[in-house]
C-alpha cells in the first residue's frame, strides 16, 4: 500500500487512475503530472520509487484539489447568488446556467 495525501493505493493500481481518483484532476493534469516526474503511462503505484512518491505528494499538496477546490467552487456560486446575477438566480432556482434553455 502507498500513502498518498491521506489514501492508501494498492501497488497494483495503476499511477494514472490514482491520481485522477482525486477530485480536480483529470487526464490533462494528469498527464502534465506523469510527465514532469518521468512516470509512464502504464507505471503501477508500487513501482515508483520513494523520491518520486514523495515529489508526487508535494506536488499535489501544492495544488488545489478535493475539499479546497469544493470550497472555492461552492464560494464562487454563493457569491454569485449574493450579488443577484442571472448565473446566481438560476443556480438558486436549480435551472441550467450556461444557456441550456
Amino acid at each position: 500500500m502507498v500513502f498518498i495525501l491521506g489514501i492508501n493505493f494498492p501497488e497494483r493500481q495503476l499511477v494514472k487512475q490514482a491520481l485522477q481518483s482525486f477530485f480536480g484532476i483529470g487526464p490533462l493534469a494528469c498527464n502534465k503530472l506523469m510527465a514532469r516526474f518521468y512516470v509512464h503511462e502504464t507505471a503501477k503505484i508500487g513501482d515508483l520509487a520513494n523520491k518520486q512518491v514523495l515529489s508526487l505528494t508535494a506536488a499535489l499538496s501544492e495544488m488545489k484539489i478535493e475539499n479546497d477546490l469544493r470550497r472555492q467552487i461552492l464560494d464562487d456560486i454563493r457569491r454569485l447568488k449574493d450579488t443577484g446575477t442571472v448565473r446566481g438566480r438560476r443556480h438558486a432556482l436549480g435551472l441550467p446556467v450556461r444557456g441550456q434553455n
